[in-house]
């Protein structure tokens, strides 16, 4: 009851603003835009994030930058509305986001396209995955110096053992399972053709999916489409004469094109397209968001970010912390107003006893309220372990899904530290007392109980899978030793129970609380953390680690930014490894 006079005080001054504001709306109603300018850059997420009260400094986004998914829908339904409003232009510069974000932002278009609204996308360069959501739009532009990079998808996948060796590390690792070929970029002198198997059905399904985008945006058969992705990467002309674009048009000549100015007109001044807060400054009576006497459902968000690694906030670099998890998880169990979870993984493993510690506390939360996860990039090894804990799991088509296997092993130094004049001197007391070190491998014993070891983390992590999905352990070891499925293919042998997009997630993770509502509030609980050292990650690389990790995700261009091409450094990928390695802390008995 406290909150309705606060309620009400407040709609009061918003009713006020709106009504003073009025005379100054209607004078520059005559100059309302026909056209809307949005730009499309980098990753924006699924929700608006909730900036800080208090906040210094930072990089604010530039007025026409898209900041969510979620607002992006609002404003064009609210464009849509407008019969003065001819559509939008959209521009598109450096969007690096996955394919289940790519086909939210694609249905938006449609949706405003259905209205009878014209889209027009322009751009100075745009890559393979971003060509996509341009070919949505009505009509494609480019600038005159601007490239078509359609080349379509590639990834590679690197064997380290030989380079190693030529240094003087060797590589002892234990693994359960042919599929589990993490191991391999440390132990093999050459990629398996298991691995190379392996990433290769994911080119197939992002390959043909790119293809169907493309022919179905630019009216052309799959065929056309394939002969020209190989004919990329494409200059403005030649772009032109392929009919990837339509026309070569400058930023300084979009208004003429758009039909805004005349061409021959000379102006002083160079007319501007208008973002959505100039056009909100011509209309009479704009959307007000008025504080509801009731507020509307919430989901609490908990990100699973990162490889997977014990510790708490501040101790870790680009990694999920168990900790931290952990603790974000206890967090969104306490908030009463949150009706259900989404558990947010993007991970493509790490450490099996930090993957245990946060599966303990999502099965705590799902006891209280339901929890969903939900995946649209990587969710393997470690990160599925955790998602099992959920009441279901939701995956996006080409989600990186499952790889449930376990290795452990060490790197040896003692060739690099001959060559280097360090001598070392082995003092021990009890048989396996030097595990750990670095200067010579595993004796007999020694790799008999590590296999042991890896044995019954592997037993453990099956028997999680199992008691998680309704199964029993033998048909998910059928699934399991380290293979790894794409979301539909997840789907299709029961590792996810869903294939659907964010929203429909989170959504449905209300009604599991017989919640049901079109509309709610997302609230986040934790968040990523900053990176660490390269020379920090190599340095910790040494001892003996149990650890469930994909390397399907990082030979298919990256987990984190999801820059699914040859783009992408190797070693930008191996420095994650190696993060996980050197911090990540695994079952050790």
């Amino acid at each position: 009851m406290l909150r309705l006079p606060f309620v009400a005080l407040f709609n009061l001054l918003l009713l006020l603003r709106t009504l003073l504001g009025v005379p100054f709306r209607l004078l520059a109603s005559r100059h309302r835009p026909a056209y809307v300018r949005f730009r499309l850059t980098g990753d924006p997420p699924y929700r608006e994030r909730r900036a800080p009260r208090f906040q210094l400094g930072g990089q604010r986004p530039e007025p026409a930058d898209v900041t969510s998914v979620e607002r992006f829908r609002e404003s064009l339904r609210l464009l849509a509305k407008d019969a003065r409003l001819k559509g939008i232009l959209l521009e598109v510069e450096g969007l690096a986001v996955p394919p289940a974000k790519r086909d939210a932002l694609v249905a938006v278009l449609a949706e405003f396209r259905a209205a009878g609204k014209r889209v027009v996308a322009w751009a100075v360069a745009v890559e393979t995955d971003s060509y996509p959501v341009m070919c949505a739009a009505d009509e494609v532009l480019l600038a005159p110096m601007g490239r078509v990079e359609l080349v379509g998808y590639s990834a590679e996948a690197t064997a380290l053992a030989e380079g190693l060796g030529r240094v003087g590390i060797r590589a002892h690792f234990v693994r359960r399972g042919d599929y589990k070929t993490a191991p391999e970029l440390f132990t093999h002198p050459t990629v398996s053709d298991i691995q190379a198997r392996t990433v290769e059905s994911f080119l197939d399904e992002r390959y043909a999916d790119l293809v169907d985008a493309v022919a179905r945006g630019r009216r052309k058969t799959a065929e056309e489409v394939k002969a020209l992705i190989d004919q990329g990467p494409f200059s403005a002309r030649r772009a032109v004469m392929a009919g990837l674009v339509d026309a070569l048009v400058s930023e300084a000549d979009l208004p003429v094109h758009l039909g805004l100015v005349k061409a021959g007109d000379s102006h002083e001044e160079e007319t501007e397209l208008e973002s959505l807060s100039t056009y909100l400054s011509t209309v009479p009576f704009p959307p007000v968001r008025w504080r509801r006497l009731r507020s509307l459902p919430r989901v609490a968000l908990v990100p699973v970010s990162g490889i997977i690694a014990p510790g708490q906030a501040g101790s870790g670099g680009r990694m999920a912390l168990s900790g931290t998890v952990v603790k974000a998880l206890r967090a969104a169990a306490r908030d009463r107003r949150a009706k259900a979870v989404v558990l947010y993984i993007n991970s493509p493993g790490g450490a099996a006893l930090a993957s245990e510690l946060m599966l303990e506390a999502v099965q705590r939360v799902a006891r209280k309220k339901p929890v969903l996860a939900y995946m649209d990039r990587v969710c393997a090894s470690a990160g599925y372990m955790v998602a099992v804990g959920a009441k279901e799991i939701w995956s996006a088509p080409h989600a990186v899904v499952g790889s449930i296997g376990v290795f452990a092993g060490k790197f040896e130094a003692a060739a690099l530290l001959e060559r280097l004049g360090i001598h070392r001197r082995l003092l021990m007391r009890g048989e396996h007392s030097a595990i750990f070190t670095n200067s010579r491998g595993f004796t007999p014993d020694e790799h008999a109980t590590l296999e042991a070891e890896v044995e019954e983390t592997y037993q453990a992590f099956l028997a999680h899978v199992a008691r998680g999905r309704g199964r029993t352990s033998e048909e998910i070891h059928a699934l399991a030793e380290g293979r790894v499925y794409s979301g539909l293919r997840a789907k299709g042998v029961g590792l996810v129970d869903a294939i659907g997009g964010f929203e429909d997630a989170c959504r449905h993770a209300l009604s599991l609380a017989k919640v049901s509502a079109e509309r709610f509030d997302l609230v986040t609980y934790g968040a990523p953390r900053r990176r660490i050292s390269l020379l920090k990650l190599l340095m910790g690389a040494a001892s003996v680690r149990t650890y469930a990790l994909c390397p399907t995700a990082w030979s298919l261009g990256g987990w984190g930014t999801e820059r699914f091409d040859a783009e992408r450094p190797w070693w930008d990928g191996l420095s994650e490894v190696l993060s996980a390695l050197g911090e990540a802390r695994g079952w050790k008995r």
